[in-house]
C-alpha cells in the first residue's frame, strides 16, 4: 500500500497541494518486519518490559485484521474485566463450534504503518461450544454465564490497547478488545475509551439498551453485563471510534496513558496531573462520578479533549453483576420512573443528564449539547485563523462533504455554556426535518486548561477516510483525511504541553454573535 494513500498518514493523491500546507508530518511507511514473538506464556523481562518509545519502535505485526468472521457460532469470547493493569491476570470465556482456538494479543499502534504488534500468542485450546445466555426478566440482561477457556498473564504487557484475537481452526475469527491500563498519567495525555458504551449498544444475545430481541424499543434491556461477547466482529465500536485516535497519538509519540471511564469511575487517580485527558469518538455513558472526575481534572489543569458527538448524555449507574469484574450498566432511559433510586436519589436515576428530576446538562463540560440524529452534512470551517488549523490552509467557509455525522452537537447559548468559548466550525444542516447548525468549539477555564469538541461522531472514522481501513467511510475522501488528521495532530501536540491557555492564544467568545442571542 502506497504511503499517501496508508490508513493515518497524513496527506493523500488528491488533496489539493495549494490548499493544504505541510501534511507530511510524521512517520514515513515503511516495510514492516515480522513478528519475532513466540506463542505460550509473555516474558516479563523480554519483548514486553519496554520503554514506551522502544515499544513504538518495534516491529508491527500486519496480519492482526480480521479475514473471515463466519458465521455467529463459529467463535466469540469474552474477558471478566474490561481493563487491567500490566502483570493482572484475565480469564477469557470462549464458545466455539470449532475442535480448537488460538488467541493472539495485539497491542495497537503506529508501528511503521504496521497498525498493531502481536506480544503474545497461546498455544492450541480445546474448543467447545458453551451453553446458550440467559435473560433476567426483571432489566431483560443478557448474561452468558459460560465457563473459563483460558487464563491470560499479562506480566510484560506495554500498557496500551490490544485487540485479543480468536482463531478458530476452522478460519474464523473474532476480537475480544481489552485495555492494559495506566496506572499513572501525570505529564502524559490520557487516552479515555468507552466501554460502557460499547455495551450500551451491543446485541449480542438479542438485547441492548436500544431494543430487545423484537426489535422494539419496549423490549430493550435496561441494564447490560460484561459477561457477553460483543457482537459483530467483536469489536466494533472500539474499531470504529477509537482505534484510529489511538494510532494517530502513537504516531505522535507523545508521553501516553491509558485508562476506561468504569476504572475511572472508581478511582480518578490516572487524572492527577494529566496534561490531557482524550474521549474518544463515541463516548455517551456515563456515571456521575466519572463526569465529576474529569471536570475536577479540567479543573486542575488538564487540557480535555472531545473527539466525537453525544458524548457524556446519558447518566449510567454501575452495580455488582454475577460476572467476575462485578459490573453491570444501568440506565433506564424514558422509564426512569421505574429506577430504584427515584425518587429518593435523583442525581443517580438513568437518564439523560440534561433531563429531570436532576437536570444537569452535558454543556457545562463539554462546551457542546447533543442535538439530533441521523445527520449527514458538510462541516464548515468558522474560525479558519484558529490555531487548530495551522498548517491545513483553510479559508473560512471552506466545506468537507459528509463530515458531519450520524450523530451531532451544537452551541447552544441558553444552555450551561462556559464563557470563554470560541466556535471553530460552524455547519449548516437539517435533521429530521429540522434545519439547525453542528458546532465544534474550544473553551479555557481559569485553571488554563483548554477543552475542544469535534461535534460531530465522523471525527475519528474520518482518519481513515478513503483507505477503506474501516469497509466504510460515509463517501468522506482524502482531503477531509488530511484536514482531520493536521487538525488533531495540531490539537493533541498543544494539549500535551499542559494547560493550552499559557500557551497558546486566548479564544475568541463568539457563540452570542454566531448564534445572534
Amino acid at each position: 500500500m502506497a504511503s499517501a494513500r496508508h490508513p493515518l498518514h497524513p496527506g493523500g493523491s488528491d488533496v489539493s497541494r495549494r490548499r493544504f500546507l505541510c501534511l507530511c508530518a510524521g512517520a514515513g511507511l515503511g516495510a514492516a518486519a515480522c513478528d519475532h514473538t513466540h506463542a505460550g506464556r509473555p516474558s516479563r523481562t523480554g519483548e514486553g518490559a519496554r520503554l514506551p518509545d522502544a515499544e513504538r519502535d518495534a516491529p508491527g505485526s500486519p496480519d492482526w485484521r480480521i479475514t473471515s468472521t463466519g458465521p455467529p457460532e463459529a467463535i466469540a469470547g469474552y474477558a471478566d474485566r474490561v481493563s487491567v493493569t500490566p502483570g493482572e491476570e484475565c480469564g477469557l470465556f470462549v464458545s466455539t463450534t470449532a475442535a480448537s482456538f488460538r488467541v493472539s494479543a495485539y497491542r495497537v499502534g503506529w508501528y511503521g504503518g504496521a497498525l498493531a504488534r502481536r506480544v503474545w500468542s497461546s498455544p492450541p485450546v480445546r474448543g467447545r461450544v458453551q451453553r446458550a445466555p440467559r435473560i433476567e426478566p426483571e432489566t431483560r440482561t443478557v448474561r452468558a454465564g459460560w465457563g473459563r477457556a483460558l487464563t491470560l498473564d499479562t506480566a510484560g504487557w506495554p500498557e496500551g490497547a490490544y485487540l485479543l484475537r480468536l482463531d478458530a481452526d476452522t478460519g474464523h475469527q473474532r476480537y475480544v478488545p481489552l485495555i492494559v491500563r495506566s496506572v499513572r498519567g501525570a505529564g502524559r495525555t490520557v487516552l479515555l475509551h468507552a466501554p460502557a458504551t460499547w455495551q450500551a449498544y451491543n446485541r449480542w444475545g438479542g438485547a441492548s439498551l436500544y431494543a430487545g430481541a423484537s426489535g422494539a424499543y419496549a423490549a430493550r434491556s435496561l441494564a447490560v453485563g460484561f459477561d457477553r461477547p460483543y457482537d459483530a466482529d467483536g469489536a466494533e465500536k472500539f474499531r470504529v471510534y477509537e482505534w484510529a485516535a489511538v494510532v494517530l497519538a502513537e504516531r505522535l509519540r507523545i508521553p501516553l496513558a491509558y485508562s476506561t471511564g468504569i476504572d475511572v469511575h472508581d478511582d480518578p487517580a490516572v487524572l492527577a496531573g494529566a496534561a490531557c485527558v482524550v474521549c474518544l469518538g463515541h463516548d455517551e455513558y456515563w456515571t456521575p462520578e466519572q463526569r465529576a472526575h474529569v471536570t475536577r481534572a479540567r479543573d486542575a489543569g488538564s487540557n480535555i479533549v472531545f473527539l466525537g458527538a453525544n458524548t457524556c448524555f446519558r447518566r449510567i449507574r454501575l452495580r455488582p453483576g454475577p460476572d467476575p469484574a462485578g459490573r453491570t450498566v444501568v440506565c433506564y432511559k424514558s422509564d426512569y420512573r421505574a429506577d430504584p433510586c427515584y425518587p429518593s436519589r435523583p442525581a443517580l436515576v438513568t437518564t439523560d443528564f440534561r433531563a429531570g428530576p436532576a437536570p444537569d446538562p452535558e454543556s457545562s463540560l463539554t462546551g457542546v449539547l447533543y442535538e439530533g440524529y441521523p445527520v449527514d452534512a458538510p462541516y464548515v470551517v468558522h474560525a479558519a485563523g484558529h490555531w487548530l488549523h495551522d498548517g491545513t490552509g483553510v479559508r473560512s467557509g471552506d466545506a468537507f462533504p459528509h463530515l458531519v455525522g450520524v450523530e451531532y452537537d451544537r452551541v447552544t447559548p441558553a444552555s450551561p455554556t462556559p464563557r470563554l468559548l470560541e466556535i471553530t466550525a460552524h455547519s449548516p444542516l437539517v435533521s429530521a426535518g429540522r434545519p439547525s447548525h453542528s458546532d465544534s468549539a474550544y473553551y479555557t477555564v481559569p485553571s488554563g486548561a483548554g477543552v475542544f469538541a469535534t461535534g460531530t461522531m465522523r471525527w475519528v472514522e474520518a482518519l481513515v477516510a478513503g483507505t477503506g481501513e474501516l469497509g466504510r467511510d460515509h463517501r468522506m475522501d482524502a482531503r477531509t483525511r488530511a484536514f482531520v488528521t493536521r487538525t488533531t495532530e495540531n490539537l493533541l501536540r498543544a494539549f500535551a504541553e499542559g494547560p493550552a491557555a499559557r500557551h497558546r492564544p486566548a479564544p475568541h467568545a463568539n457563540a452570542h454573535e454566531v448564534y445572534r442571542t
